[in-house]
């Protein structure tokens, strides 16, 4: 079995990374919040940066339709997507030189998905620290107190990029290495793996729809899915069958609407 090098290269790869994932992560709820760090904008930056942008954007839109509706409000910690995603881009990309297939893609987001309750952790250790820092600034008086509020802004931002740069540096290699036992695996196992990712979109639309509670959409999304199904195969215009389909859909939702 032949493990992954980490020689020079793979190292600024790793550095890099992990540098950019922590400032991309720091738009979830300490700066900005310019929704860079959704996994359908953080997963294909971080492919694009690594030489693997089609690896980007199904890692990101299977994790942006699996998460989307789990946002760090008050004191709820949700999953970190932004990390899964970073991390199961890099992983693919770099363990396996630049141009994953459906496999490796699909065994990395397993990967990060079974890293979820580490990262959740990081996350809540993190804000537990910062919801301290206000008993610092408080501390002072006058003139003081200003420069105590910037310090603890300054130190609650420098805390959230730490532990992402922290968190990428540990899971990111850990993840290439088992990428390289992976690709060892039967034939059958990566055939798995492939079919894996081709369900993840239906698993996120299904959470979609749970989640937002659409009845009446329900009958219509499942008579449009087998439609574009059929439709699919007999002719070779998926952009038109789907347009066609979502058009039927939505008319026939609001159909419904008026009749109630």
């Amino acid at each position: 079995m032949i493990m992954p090098v980490f020689d020079t290269h793979m190292i600024l790869a790793l550095v890099g990374t992990a540098i950019a994932g922590g400032i991309i992560g720091l738009d979830r709820t300490a700066v900005g919040q310019f929704m860079i760090s959704q996994p359908i904008v953080a997963g294909p930056l971080t492919g694009w940066m690594l030489g693997d942008a089609e690896a980007g954007i199904v890692i990101g839109a299977a994790l942006e339709l699996i998460w989307v509706l789990d946002m760090p409000i008050g004191s709820f910690v949700p999953a970190n997507s932004t990390i899964s995603a970073v991390s199961a881009t890099a992983i693919a990309a770099l363990g396996n030189n630049g141009h994953a297939p459906l496999p490796v893609i699909g065994f990395s987001l397993l990967l990060t998905t079974c890293m979820v309750p580490i990262t959740m952790l990081a996350d809540s250790v993190v804000r537990k620290l910062n919801s301290r820092l206000w008993y610092i600034a408080a501390s002072g008086s006058g003139e003081h107190t200003g420069r105590l509020l910037a310090r603890a802004h300054f130190f609650g931002i420098a805390s959230f990029f730490l532990k992402s740069f922290a968190l990428y540096l540990m899971l990111i290699p850990a993840g290439i290495a088992a990428i390289a036992v992976f690709l060892h695996f039967p034939e059958y196992i990566h055939r798995a793996m492939s079919f894996f990712v081709k369900l993840l979109p239906l698993l996120g639309a299904a959470l979609i729809v749970r989640n937002l509670s659409i009845k009446i959409f329900d009958i219509f999304l499942l008579a449009g899915f087998m439609t574009a199904a059929i439709l699919g195969q007999v002719f070779h215009a998926p952009m038109l069958v789907l347009i066609l389909t979502i058009i039927g859909g939505l008319l026939g939702a609001r159909y419904l609407e008026e009749e109630r």
